[in-house]
């Protein structure tokens, strides 16, 4: 037996042994885990959880944008020709405005896009399926105008779309509660970033070094 076999007939084993006392029939939903804590911590208002999230992103190091609906078009653009962004990648189920008005060549986000294409592309566009408010962070599930994983960790720069405040949760217990543990979720707050035994923060090494978000939707509801 191979080296690697050994090593999975021996955590196998250990999981047998683990499980010896327990009935066949029994399954783990048969003992639900009494999960007593806040889900929230607070009460808020649309406009103050909207507020909150915008603050942790930008702590976070993203930049937070606002607009309406049809300002998102010529903000997106915008955001893409500050940046210098000559190709940008555009999932499948984006809303075929968002950058309809932007000059830099839409690159669609095909099954044989390589990390080596996405490499030499400057900037994705994508929506997202939440953002919490008391983390700042967005969460991406491979949903229609999101994409796959590696369109948002192999490009420099990130422009993520947040509907408000339709996609906004307060916390992360919320938002498992309307996320798919079967789907491939990313949970994303601000660029990536890391740091040596220095402490000399490095951005980039993991996924975007730039990171926009643009918060659409209703004026009325935000900071």
């Amino acid at each position: 037996m191979s080296g690697g076999g050994a090593s999975r007939a021996r955590v196998l084993a250990r999981v047998r042994r683990a499980l010896a006392d327990v009935p066949r029939h029994e399954r783990p939903g048969d003992h639900p885990v009494p999960r007593g804590y806040e889900h929230v911590h607070g009460r808020r208002t649309p406009q103050e959880s909207v507020a909150l999230l915008a603050a942790h992103l930008t702590e976070y190091r993203a930049v937070v944008h606002r607009t309406d609906e049809a300002g998102l078009p010529g903000l997106i653009a915008a955001l893409l020709e500050r940046r210098g962004a000559r190709r940008v990648v555009v999932p499948e189920g984006l809303p075929a405005a968002w950058p309809a008005q932007a000059s830099a060549e839409k690159v669609p986000d095909t099954a044989d896009l390589t990390v080596r294409d996405l490499d030499a592309v400057d900037s994705v566009v994508t929506g997202c399926a939440l953002a919490v408010a008391e983390t700042g962070t967005l969460v991406l599930d491979g949903g229609p105008g999101q994409g796959r994983r590696r369109i948002t960790l192999v490009p420099d720069h990130h422009i993520c779309v947040v509907r408000v405040p339709g996609q906004v949760v307060d916390s992360v217990p919320q938002a498992l509660a309307r996320l798919s543990p079967t789907r491939p979720l990313t949970w994303i707050s601000g660029p990536s970033a890391t740091s040596d035994i220095e402490l000399d923060r490095v951005e980039g090494v993991h996924g975007p070094r730039a990171l926009d978000v643009v918060l659409a939707g209703d004026p009325a509801v935000g900071p």
